[in-house]
């Protein structure tokens, strides 16, 4: 068994997780690979049995890991994904960020998701991505999406306006900061933050959420994730931006932005007691009683 390790740098009081996370993996006779800018920064901070093997794209991962093991936040893993692609290695999150809906593995857990890994104990959660098409292909190859593509005014104060269509038929105009699309997964993220409903993985969504719309009476709306989602974008500078997870290209408003879901997905791997549910859950305090 090979496992892949993604990161990123991290503070010193959680260098023992990861170090005892190597030390486990090593006594366990698992070969590892690490991506390489974080390898560099592991060289500084953890000890090694012997060297190890790095990678640093898509195609240097997809015929050597089993497994891959993000060590973060849900912005680590979100990285991971571009390395991922349609590999199929299931990606699992460790927590070492802030929040985590994602990389739902806090640091001292470690141990039992590895011994979960080993004995087959876990579930393979598949999550939907997104993707966006243009004329010029803004993205080139890493042109998808695990949490969402956001449509946003660029270096501007006013609005901007976006015409959006399903499946062809004009659905509404935004005046507004700009236009989130997200998948389940990312129904957690930038689209939670404007308003937008929390999704449970796995229902075949795609949530369109207006950021600081203009008109009050403009909602979220969640639509079929075999729809096709178009939008036309006009501001007054002529230029916006648009976003694929963390990543931004500024485009001028003469470009359609074609948005659907990706012909893969992604694994994320599910240990026990770490249902989607729990996390929420858990992450947003629900079921307490904060009045006391």
């Amino acid at each position: 068994m090979t496992i892949a390790i993604i990161g990123s740098p991290y503070p010193e009081h959680l260098s023992k997780y990861v170090q005892h996370l190597i030390k486990k993996l090593e006594n366990e006779h698992i070969k590892i690979t690490v991506e390489e800018k974080f390898n560099s920064f592991l060289q500084n901070n953890i000890r090694f049995k012997k060297d190890v093997s790095t990678f640093n794209s898509h195609k240097s991962l997809k015929e050597n890991a089993d497994f891959l093991f993000s060590i973060g936040g849900d912005g680590t893993l979100l990285k991971a994904v571009t390395f991922v692609r349609d590999a199929n290695i299931p990606i699992m999150g460790i927590n070492t960020g802030r929040l985590g809906f994602i990389s739902s593995v806090s640091s001292d857990q470690i141990d039992d998701a590895i011994n979960d890994i080993l004995k087959d104990n876990y579930k393979i959660n598949k999550r939907t991505l997104l993707t966006l098409e243009t004329e010029n292909k803004l993205f080139k190859d890493k042109n998808f999406a695990l949490n969402d593509v956001t449509i946003s005014k660029k270096d501007t104060s006013s609005m901007i306006r976006v015409d959006a269509f399903v499946d062809g038929e004009f659905l509404n105009t935004y005046w507004a900061d700009g236009v989130v699309v997200s998948t389940p997964t990312g129904s957690t993220g930038y689209s939670l933050s404007c308003g937008g409903p929390i999704i449970m993985p796995g229902t075949n969504n795609i949530i369109i959420t207006p950021n600081a719309p203009h008109n009050l009476n403009v909602r979220p709306i969640v639509i079929s994730d075999s729809s096709e989602i178009r939008l036309k974008v006009e501001d007054r500078d002529q230029l916006a931006l648009v976003s694929l997870d963390s990543r931004a290209r500024a485009f001028d408003s003469q470009t359609e932005l074609i948005i659907k879901k990706a012909p893969f997905k992604i694994k994320l791997i599910e240990p026990q007691n770490n249902s989607f549910t729990a996390t929420i859950r858990n992450k947003l305090m629900w079921g307490l009683d904060k009045r006391s």
